[in-house]
């Protein structure tokens, strides 16, 4: 459906006044995506509400909208004055950092806009899904757009709360197939460690910092356990029962790879700088943070990939 038939259907924000939920109410922006859809599942089965959401595909919620969810549509390339209109008649949202690949310095320019639309909208409480260790100095090519983005809800008149993500672990579900096939776990990463998080823990610990979350920190989102990358190639042997060795790499010569293997360059980059970081020692922090927010211990990665056999012996 074109941008144009999207807003005939479904209104145009800038023009169309949106009813105001009776109550106070929690918003959750992307709910297209997989980590915010959840996060408004676990609200609903929770009695929380009422809830809005917003996404740029309003026609693919509509199983949400029957349970009650208000579905609004937003990008946040709109302005902030559009953005003010759509955010407008709820007291919390969890602001699900964008996924753009425009560059440095493009999230932070949405996440802007969007805060500051918020805090226009009377939006009082904001949560945001940052990430692990969210500073200048690590190699991650997107963490200055969190610091920044961190930065600006401590200085703007808003209570925030930082949920510090480390690396999902739906993640290696792309890389562990092939290191199957090949008997190979190629990584830059060195000896380091991370502590791989489910997307099911994130979205738990997300509807818990909203219903439950204290504001003005930052929680940091871990698995039970940092893992290098040999440790992870001694969990694929395990489960798919045949031998896989982690393989250090130099960085430049991966990226360029995973390049030529068909992967998109700014993607490349990324991934690459994620294992920089790994090797760096930035992702090895081990925290109780999810049980203490959702109420329930995460999820330990050897379960995880027992659960998700058939995809490591994805051909």
């Amino acid at each position: 459906m074109s941008g144009a038939a999207r807003l005939a259907r479904f209104g145009d924000n800038k023009k169309t006044p949106h009813p105001m939920p009776q109550n106070e109410a929690i918003l959750v922006t992307g709910g297209s995506g997989q980590l915010a859809r959840r996060v408004l599942e676990l609200l609903l089965e929770q009695g929380a509400g009422p809830l809005i959401t917003t996404t740029r595909s309003p026609e693919r919620l509509y199983d949400l909208t029957a349970r009650g969810v208000t579905v609004r549509q937003a990008d946040f390339t709109q302005s902030a004055e559009d953005l003010a209109d759509v955010f407008r008649g709820a007291r919390q949202m969890l602001l699900v950092s964008t996924n753009t690949l425009e560059g440095p310095g493009k999230r932070f320019e949405q996440h802007e806009r969007a805060i500051r639309a918020a805090v226009e909208a009377g939006v009082e409480h904001i949560v945001y899904t940052s990430l692990t260790f969210p500073y200048p100095s690590s190699p991650v090519t997107l963490a200055r757009d969190h610091y920044e983005t961190e930065n600006l809800l401590r200085e703007i008149r808003v209570e925030y709360t930082f949920l510090r993500n480390n690396i999902y672990a739906e993640s290696l579900l792309f890389s562990l197939p092939g290191a199957v096939r090949s008997g190979r776990l190629k990584a830059a990463a060195g000896d380091g460690r991370a502590a791989y998080v489910t997307r099911e823990d994130c979205a738990r610990a997300a509807a818990g910092a909203l219903l439950r979350g204290e504001t003005r920190c930052s929680y940091e989102i871990s698995g039970p356990e940092a893992l290098s990358f040999a440790d992870l190639a001694d969990i694929a042997s395990r489960l798919a029962g045949r031998p896989v060795t982690y393989e250090p790499v130099d960085a430049d010569a991966w990226r360029e790879e995973l390049e030529a293997g068909g992967m998109d360059p700014k993607l490349a980059e990324l991934w690459v700088s994620f294992d920089r970081a790994i090797g760096a020692g930035c992702m090895d922090l081990v925290t109780r943070d999810v049980e203490r927010l959702s109420g329930r211990a995460p999820q330990h990665m050897e379960e995880f990939l027992q659960r998700h056999l058939e995809e490591l012996h994805r051909n």
